[in-house]
């Protein structure tokens, strides 16, 4: 949906933003209910108190006409618009993970193309037995717990969606991006109070933790759970008894065979897999390629900012991206550092004692099927590269290091077959063809964009439709006119 605003109000309202982030001291530093000395709105110590006040908001929205929730999701876009700099420099000041150009358009991305109002649709039967009318109601209020990787970018997504389908709001913040999600509520209530609806629409926490988020799975005015998150809070949202949509973890796979646009695809890939450093979920996280164009495909890489390390060097990195932990049931286990989680490609090969300029921005290696490297998902710049046979051991590999997540998965081919082959088998919620991975997401692709991929329950690429519920209401034998 295009903005109705004009350049003037952008530029001005830029500039008040950009004056305000010189100003700011550093995310870690920030009282999370406060930004530059200003008050942020709906921010509470007490998950019960931000339930009851999310509750009153939905009261609010629910008496305001189609038109009126229309307007305030206009002012939203509007100040993400605006204010995409000062949320890209808090997220990466705060979580240290990912670029904050790439952040600033991600914000774009969302206020541009997050179905609003218009996604809310009705639908009617008529027959000899008369009318039915089905209309898409909200479920109330909404717990949502949202990520560290893409934290403001999925406040905002979320709250377009649930405020166009008439629901209030709450949000559980991952506890390393609360700053970030924090400020995202606020902007969400000012443009509430701008549009002329309610002061508080959307609420957060000052401090989420473990237990507010069990208060708000179990509390009886939630009536639908949302999680964006790693395996473990999307069980537990999954295991509440509640509604709930849960957009769960990925290992994309990408598969180049000796039909691709070679140049075109080693391109696309490294344009993908570095993307806010490999933070989304559906960027390039292993590659498949034909040995017949392997070399090829390397040589474009390299062309294209990535720096290729040797089988010595990749496992003296693996020991570092990936710790042992041991978990409570007593086995041992490789787990990503979170220390290396979306950082730069220079900042990870320092660890190693190679030293590159900033115009590296991704790490390559040759690796063999098994290697943790392709097992893992890293959610960082480290594209290991995997030579195959033929399209057989291809799909092979590719619906096997997805492990089943059915999130994402990519190919580069002009073949047809193959293309169609993989597709079916690895039956991810999106297959990107011969484009980089946010082209899943319409950023350089056609369709709407979220932030919240709903494989494990379902709802694919969310919208406003998703957190709605089926009403029907019948009136027999009347209201048929022919």
């Amino acid at each position: 949906m295009a903005l109705t605003i004009s350049e003037a109000e952008i530029r001005q309202v830029v500039s008040q933003v950009l004056n305000k982030v010189q100003s700011a001291p550093a995310a870690k530093d920030w009282d999370s209910t406060q930004y530059a000395g200003r008050k942020l709105i709906g921010i509470y110590e007490d998950m019960n108190d931000a339930i009851a006040a999310a509750n009153e908001g939905y009261k609010a929205v629910r008496s305001m006409t189609v038109e009126q929730r229309e307007k305030i999701i206009t002012e939203i876009r509007k100040l993400t618009y605006a204010e995409a700099p000062i949320m890209a420099k808090i997220g990466v000041a705060e979580t240290g993970m990912g670029k904050v150009e790439h952040k600033r358009l991600k914000h774009i991305l969302v206020a541009d193309k997050t179905p609003g109002t218009e996604d809310i649709v009705s639908n009617a039967k008529t027959g000899d037995s008369g009318l039915t009318l089905i209309e898409m109601a909200p479920f109330g209020v909404v717990g949502a717990i949202t990520p560290s990787t893409n934290p403001s970018e999925t406040v905002i997504c979320n709250s377009i969606g649930m405020i166009a389908a008439g629901n209030g709001v709450v949000f559980n913040p991952h506890p390393n991006a609360i700053a970030t999600s924090n400020y995202a509520v606020d902007l969400v209530n000012r443009a509430s109070k701008a549009a002329g609806g309610p002061e508080v629409l959307v609420c957060s926490m000052k401090k989420p933790t473990l237990e507010s988020a069990a208060v708000m799975q179990s509390h009886p005015l939630i009536r639908l759970l949302v999680c964006t998150g790693g395996p473990g809070v999307v069980k537990a949202v999954l295991s509440s008894g509640k509604k709930a949509i849960g957009a769960g973890a990925g290992n994309p796979p990408v598969i180049v065979d000796d039909t691709a646009d070679i140049k075109k695809a080693g391109k696309d890939i490294i344009d993908g897999c570095t993307f806010d450093n490999n933070l989304p979920c559906i960027a390039e996280k292993e590659v498949f390629a034909f040995r017949n164009i392997a070399d090829e495909l390397i040589s474009v890489m390299l062309k294209n900012g990535a720096y290729k390390i040797d089988a010595a060097q990749a496992e003296q990195l693996a020991k570092i991206v990936l710790v042992e932990k041991t978990g409570k049931d007593g086995k041992t286990r490789k787990i990503v550092n979170r220390e290396c989680v979306g950082r730069d490609a220079d900042v990870i090969l320092a660890k190693i004692g190679v030293n590159v300029s900033k115009d590296i921005r991704c790490i390559i290696c040759e690796t063999d099927f098994n290697h943790p490297f392709v097992q893992e998902e890293l959610m960082m710049p480290i594209l290991p590269i995997v030579r195959v046979d033929n399209i057989d051991q291809a799909i092979e590999y590719g619906v096997k290091a997805e492990h089943g997540n059915r999130h994402t998965a990519h190919m580069h081919s002009k073949n047809i077959d193959n293309l169609s082959r993989f597709a079916k088998a690895v039956e991810t919620t999106i297959f990107v063809k011969n484009a980089p991975s946010y082209a899943g997401i319409g950023f350089g692709g056609e369709g709407h964009t979220t932030f919240t991929i709903a494989g494990p329950t379902g709802e694919g690429i969310t919208s406003a439709r998703s957190f709605t519920r089926q009403r029907r209401c019948v009136m027999a034998d009347s209201f048929r006119i022919i």
